[in-house]
C-alpha cells in the first residue's frame, strides 16, 4: 500500500467518528430548541438524545427518582414533613439542597443543547438558541431562588419566635417529653395575650386575654375571655406572687372602688416593675405572672402563653389576604375616654365599621373590628376577638400560604412571642391541623352574677362553670348561619337570634359569629 492510500485512510477515520456522532445531532436550529425544551422539561433526556446516554440514563434515573420520593414523602409521611418544616438545621440544610438542584438543573440544560444543536448554524440559529437557553436558565433560577428564600423565611421565623429550651427561660413552662407532649397532657391551655405598646402609650397594655383549652385527643377547643377590667386577679398559694398580694391584684387600703392600676389588663407591666424577678429567671415575667394569675382565677393550669403583637396583626392579615367577618354594629375606629391605664387624650372615633354580613376587612379594619371599644361594653369586644381568631384560622388556605408566605413569615416574626419551644412544634403543628377541623366554641362565665363590675369577680363560680365547660363532649348544636368560616360565595344572610349559650355552657362560634343586625354591642 502507498504512502499516499495510507495517508487517505487516516483521514477518513476522524471523519467517520465525526459522523457518528452528527447523527445524534438536530438538523435545524428550530428542531434543537424543540428538544432543549424537551431536555429542560425531563432532566436527562437531552443527554441521552445527544449520545451522552450512560450519564443521561443517570441523570433522569435522578429525577424520576426525586418525584418520586417527593410524592410519597408528601401523601404518606406529613409528620415528618411539619417535624422538617421547623427545624432551622434542617431547613438550612434544604436551602443549600434547592439551590445545588438549581444549579445542576441549569447545567444539564445548557450541556444537552450544546449536544443536540447542528454542527453548522447560521449566526440566526446559533443566537436564537442561546436566548431560548437563557430563558430556560431564568425559567429555572427563579423558582429556585423563591424556594430559596422560603425556606429560609421559614428558618428565621422559627428560629425568631419559637426559641429552643436551652436558649430560652420561663418560670411556668411544663417539662414535657420531647417524642409526645401530650402523652400525659388531656388538655392543652394556651393563654393569648394581645399586647398593646403603640405610640403614645406607656408600657404595655394586655388588652386582650383569652385561655384557649384545647382537648389534645379532637382538637375541640373551648374559648374563655377574660376581661380587662378585672380586679383582685388571684394567685396560687405556693406563688411567691401570692405573698405579695395575699387578697389578689389590689390595693385593699384605697378601699373597695375602681382602681385602674390594679386591672387585669396592667400586670403584665406593672408587676414585673413592682417585682423584678419575683418568680425566678424567665424572658417574660409579664407572660409568667398572667399565667399564673389566669390560671388560678379559672382553675385551669396554663401550659404556654403566645403574646401577639397588634401591629404584626394587622400585617399578617393584610399577607393573607384581610379576613371575612359579620358586623352586627357600628364597631368605632378609634376613640378613647381620656382615663384608665394608657390611654390618651380624650376623643371621639374617627369613623366606624358600618354593620354587614360578610364582609371583607383589610388589617387596618380587622385590628379595629377585634379592640373597637368606644360606646361599647367589654362582652361585645370580647365576643369579636374570638370572632377575629375564628376568621383569622379559617381564612388560611395553601393557596395563600404558597403565594404569600414570605410577607406572613416577616409578619409573623413581629407578631408573636411565646414560651413554646422549638423541640415540640411538631406536635403543636399536629394539634393545630385537629383545631382546624374541629369545634371551636365558646364558654359564658355569667357576666350578671359573677362579674357585673370588675372591681370583686367571682372567681370561684367561674371555676365552676370552667370546669363544667371543658368536660363536655360537644358545645351548643350548631344553627346554619352566615359566618366568616363560610365561603362568601356560598353564603346566605340569616337574621335570625342566636343560639344562646347557658353558663357554663359551650357555644359554637358559627353561632356567636352570625350576622344578628340586632344586636347593639351593649
Amino acid at each position: 500500500m502507498s504512502r499516499s492510500t495510507r495517508a487517505a485512510g487516516h483521514r477518513s477515520a476522524p471523519r467517520a467518528s465525526r459522523s457518528r456522532h452528527a447523527t445524534h445531532r438536530a438538523r435545524s436550529a428550530s428542531k434543537a430548541i424543540g428538544l432543549t425544551l424537551v431536555s429542560a422539561l425531563i432532566p436527562g433526556s437531552g443527554l441521552v438524545m445527544g449520545g451522552r446516554k450512560k450519564l443521561g440514563a443517570f441523570v433522569l434515573t435522578i429525577s424520576i427518582g426525586l418525584l418520586l420520593v417527593g410524592a410519597y414523602v408528601g401523601l404518606t409521611s406529613r409528620d415528618s414533613v411539619l417535624a422538617f418544616a421547623v427545624s432551622p438545621r434542617q431547613l438550612l440544610i434544604a436551602t443549600a439542597a434547592v439551590i445545588l438542584l438549581g444549579i445542576c438543573w441549569i447545567w444539564v440544560v445548557v450541556t444537552s443543547h450544546k449536544l443536540i444543536r447542528p454542527v453548522s448554524m447560521t449566526y440566526t440559529g446559533r443566537l436564537a438558541g442561546s436566548l431560548f437557553v437563557g430563558l430556560l436558565c431564568f425559567g429555572i433560577v427563579v423558582p429556585t431562588t423563591v424556594a430559596a428564600q422560603t425556606v429560609m423565611a421559614q428558618r428565621d421565623l422559627v428560629g425568631s419566635v419559637f426559641e429552643s429550651e436551652g436558649n430560652s427561660k420561663s418560670a411556668t413552662r411544663p417539662k414535657v417529653n420531647k417524642q409526645d407532649p401530650w402523652a400525659k397532657t388531656p388538655r392543652l391551655n394556651i393563654l393569648l395575650l394581645g399586647a398593646d405598646d403603640g405610640a403614645g402609650r406607656e408600657g404595655t397594655r394586655t388588652d386582650t386575654v383569652i385561655v384557649a383549652s384545647i382537648d389534645t385527643k379532637t382538637g375541640d377547643t373551648a374559648l374563655i375571655s377574660l376581661s380587662r377590667n378585672w380586679m383582685r386577679m388571684p394567685f396560687p398559694e405556693d406563688s411567691p406572687l401570692h405573698k405579695a398580694y395575699p387578697d389578689g391584684y389590689w390595693d385593699p387600703s384605697k378601699g373597695n372602688v375602681e382602681q385602674p392600676e390594679f386591672y387585669l389588663d396592667s400586670m403584665y407591666d406593672n408587676i414585673p416593675k413592682a417585682h423584678p424577678g419575683i418568680l425566678g429567671p424567665t424572658d417574660n415575667l409579664g407572660a409568667d405572672a398572667l399565667k399564673v394569675s389566669v390560671g388560678e382565677a379559672l382553675g385551669l393550669d396554663i401550659d404556654y402563653y403566645m403574646q401577639v403583637n397588634l401591629l404584626g396583626f394587622r400585617q399578617i392579615i393584610d399577607a393573607l389576604g384581610g379576613i371575612t367577618v359579620n358586623v352586627n354594629y357600628k364597631v368605632p375606629i378609634g376613640g378613647d375616654y381620656g382615663a384608665g391605664p394608657g390611654s390618651n387624650t380624650a376623643k371621639k372615633p374617627s369613623g366606624y365599621i358600618e354593620p354587614g354580613p360578610n364582609q371583607k376587612l383589610d388589617g387596618y379594619h380587622a385590628l379595629w373590628f377585634a379592640r373597637g371599644r368606644y360606646g361599647l361594653d367589654d362582652l361585645s369586644r370580647q365576643e369579636r376577638q374570638r370572632c377575629t381568631i375564628h376568621a383569622l384560622v379559617n381564612s388560611v388556605n395553601p393557596a395563600t400560604l404558597v403565594t404569600k408566605y414570605k410577607e406572613i413569615a416577616s409578619a409573623g416574626k413581629k407578631l408573636l412571642r411565646t414560651d413554646i419551644p422549638q423541640e415540640i412544634l411538631p406536635s403543636f403543628i399536629q394539634l393545630g391541623l385537629k383545631v382546624k377541623n374541629a369545634n371551636v366554641s365558646n364558654v359564658d362565665l355569667d357576666k350578671s352574677k359573677n362579674f357585673p363590675t370588675g372591681k370583686n369577680p367571682n372567681y370561684e363560680a367561674m371555676r365552676e362553670l370552667v370546669q363544667e365547660a371543658i368536660t363536655k363532649t360537644k358545645p351548643v348544636a350548631s344553627t346554619p348561619s352566615s359566618t366568616a368560616t363560610k365561603k362568601p360565595s356560598s353564603t346566605t344572610t340569616t337574621k335570625k337570634p342566636k343560639a344562646s349559650a347557658t353558663p357554663g355552657a359551650t357555644q359554637n362560634l358559627n353561632d356567636a359569629c352570625a350576622y344578628n343586625p340586632t344586636q347593639s354591642g351593649n
